[in-house]
């Protein structure tokens, strides 16, 4: 056993000096990660305001008219200015001018003055649906604070028998930020993470190395855990600057447990770092290790992590699919861990699939180590 982890920290050692001497591997580990969850951090946001909202007033009442500079007076939605008929309002939606057209029918304040139900019309662009969703949302609930209703549905002008009150916990002002950048940690450290082996070990696939290194009496589950070892301890370090970039740009809070978030991380890089391991094992060549390893670690962690879409949402069978990628796990409990303040006592089904992603990827690049290269 002692000499075992003598050859494992000796083939670390030649590995970091290794590293050391390739800024390039430096950069993907450390400066890749900063920069994409700057550019992903500001540039993908679900939050909208200022949205252009266009007019039709068949009343043109000092009702009507107080009402249109309350829907407008918050930084939600903005007066694109009065359209004299809808087709009018129409012809501008469809040049993209007015995301939403607001009409209010004729002897609009003469209805309220009388008790009865006043409706207001409202066509939006669905086109988007993210903003459809949005604008119809806010202009809704500004009118269902003004007395009124965007709906069919008639306005109980009396007070309702039952009210709600309701409290918004762990993200209460819905900043997109807060929910998108546990996502994009996962996102940006599973590509990261793989490429820096996959790139790495097959490089010296091609130049030779790994056959004098197999001259030698290491083993090859000593090569595959000497390997590893450095790039854990450098994805341990991007995990830190990518947090420390969420927390105090995007004012991300930290509720849950640190060492829920180093078990995780640690188990979702070994995980991630023994993909790109096997990668470079099968494949022996940079551009196919490249190729194979971003799309086996870019697509998934996208689209089949629950970063952008609801896994809840997805057919049985890509749901099934998912089970079997990591980031789906880090990502929920990264989320848990940041956000809802969670720990290791309810994250441990999360432990546990990525303890078990990371066996099977080291146990098959172990495997697939031949002495012999071909």
């Amino acid at each position: 056993m002692r000499r075992f982890a003598q050859r494992v920290l000796a083939l670390s050692s030649k590995e970091v000096r290794h590293v050391v001497r390739d800024p390039r591997s430096l950069y993907l580990a450390l400066g890749m990660p900063v920069v994409m969850i700057l550019l992903f951090g500001f540039g993908v946001s679900f939050d909208l305001d200022r949205l252009p909202v266009a007019f039709v007033d068949h009343d043109a009442s000092a009702t009507t008219r107080a009402l249109r500079q309350r829907l407008t007076a918050s930084a939600d939605l903005s007066d694109a200015g009065l359209s004299t008929s809808v087709a009018e309002a129409e012809r501008r939606m469809i040049a993209g001018e007015v995301v939403a057209v607001v009409v209010f029918p004729p002897g609009f304040e003469a209805r309220l003055r009388r008790g009865q139900r006043a409706d207001v019309q409202l066509l939006i662009d669905g086109a988007d649906n993210n903003t459809a969703v949005q604008v119809r949302a806010k202009t809704e609930a500004a009118l269902r604070v003004l007395g009124l209703s965007a709906s069919a549905q008639a306005v109980n002008a009396g007070k309702p028998p039952v009210s709600a009150r309701s409290w918004t916990r762990f993200n209460p002002e819905a900043r997109s930020a807060v929910f998108l950048v546990p996502g994009i940690a996962a996102y940006v450290l599973a590509i990261v993470a793989v490429l820096l082996t996959a790139l790495t070990v097959a490089r010296e696939w091609e130049r030779g190395s790994m056959a004098q290194l197999f001259a030698t009496p290491v083993g090859r589950l000593e090569i595959v855990i000497g390997k590893l070892l450095p790039y854990v301890a450098l994805g341990a370090l991007a995990v830190l600057l990518v947090l420390a970039v969420g927390t105090t740009v995007f004012d991300v809070p930290f509720r849950g447990s640190p060492l829920a978030l180093a078990v995780l991380s640690i188990l979702f890089l070994a995980g991630m770092l023994g993909q790109g391991l096997m990668i470079s094992v099968i494949t022996r060549n940079q551009m196919v290790a490249t190729q194979a390893g971003a799309l086996s670690s870019m697509l998934p962690s996208m689209l089949l992590s629950g970063f952008v879409f609801p896994i809840e949402n997805m057919p049985a069978p890509l749901q099934a699919v998912s089970a079997i990628v990591p980031a789906r796990y880090y990502v929920d409990g990264l989320r848990a861990i940041l956000l809802r303040g969670a720990g290791l006592d309810t994250l441990w089904p999360q432990a546990l699939a990525l303890l078990a992603f990371a066996a099977v990827t080291v146990a098959i690049s172990t495997a697939r180590f031949r002495r012999v290269v071909a």
